[in-house]
């Protein structure tokens, strides 16, 4: 545990970025759509990206043949998965979006790493699971929205499972690949794919807007999406989960609706109740017993390998 304490904090780093994110992202949908409005969040991330790579690697090369898989990893984890979260909101309550969108991804990636990696579904790991998925109902039920199952919601109800289900086997398809080359590079190029690909759904969405006279807030707001949304989360992200794995990684998603939780009340005076103040301390409790585990055996560093 003491050797993984920063990628851990790194973790929750980024859940809380992400969580802030629902609030700060509010400001920017007033003035953009929302597909053009993830657009330019990964479009505008990715000469930063770029930049970084090449200074920090001195090459930009992957091999042909992954060139592919990360095609589809950018499809599937950028451009489906950003796509999923805009009409999963649109056609279901946020209390149904935001339980179903989180709480079953850690699940699914235990279920489903033994295809990707060699990480094992363990005992402490179930049971800090299912502890912190108390608390993360508690935390987003607990807002008073209520859960909702009626046939009205079903098809959004879907939609948010399913992205659960898509983003769990988009983390893990990284990890074989970041075996190979580093966490940045990997995170790099499936960015660029999955823009291009997302470029088709912003047409018709650019007219109207009013670029001599967007606020320094929603300045403001695109400038987070950018730098820390994507371009530090996502990186930090991927770094710490090849280090800690998938499995326990993605339990830090709980953090996710703590901090949009107080984001809410910070910007827009929304009440924190009772019952998301002590689902916010069974989270803690549960991811303490997670992180806890000792690791068998801790992955190498891989080296980013010389493509010719």
């Amino acid at each position: 545990m003491k050797s993984n304490v920063i990628f851990y904090l790194g973790l929750i780093f980024v859940s809380v970025i992400w969580g802030v994110n629902f609030g700060v992202s509010r400001w920017a949908m007033e003035v953009f759509a929302a597909e053009v409005f993830v657009f330019l969040r990964f479009g505008l991330a990715l000469p930063i990206l770029f930049l970084v790579l090449k200074w920090t690697e001195g090459n930009l090369k992957v091999e042909k043949k992954d060139l592919i898989k990360l095609a589809v990893i950018g499809l599937i984890g950028v451009t489906l998965l950003e796509i999923l979260v805009m009409y999963s909101i649109k056609f279901t309550t946020l209390a149904n979006a935001s339980l179903l969108n989180v709480a079953p991804w850690p699940i699914f990636a235990a279920l489903f790493a033994p295809l990707f990696t060699k990480e094992k579904m363990t005992l402490r790991v179930a049971v800090g699971g299912l502890v912190a998925i108390v608390g993360v109902s508690l935390i987003i039920l607990g807002g008073g929205d209520g859960f909702d199952l009626s046939s009205e919601y079903m098809v959004g109800n879907l939609l948010a499972l399913s992205i659960s289900l898509i983003g769990a086997l988009f983390n893990l398809a990284c990890m074989p690949l970041m075996n190979k080359y580093s966490p940045l590079k990997v995170t790099t190029w499936y960015i660029l794919f999955g823009t291009l690909f997302l470029f088709p759904f912003t047409i018709g969405g650019w007219e109207g807007i009013a670029w001599s006279s967007l606020s320094f807030i929603t300045w403001g707001a695109i400038g987070y999406n950018v730098v820390l949304c994507t371009v530090a989360a996502f990186v930090i992200w991927n770094v710490s989960m090849k280090r800690v794995g998938a499995t326990k990684s993605n339990f830090y998603r709980y953090f996710v609706p703590a901090s949009a939780a107080v984001a809410g009340a910070l910007f827009f005076n929304e009440a924190i109740l009772l019952p998301q103040i002590i689902g916010a301390i069974i989270i803690v409790l549960g991811l303490a017993w997670i992180s806890s585990e000792p690791k068998s055996s801790v992955p190498p560093t891989i080296k980013d390998k010389k493509v010719v």
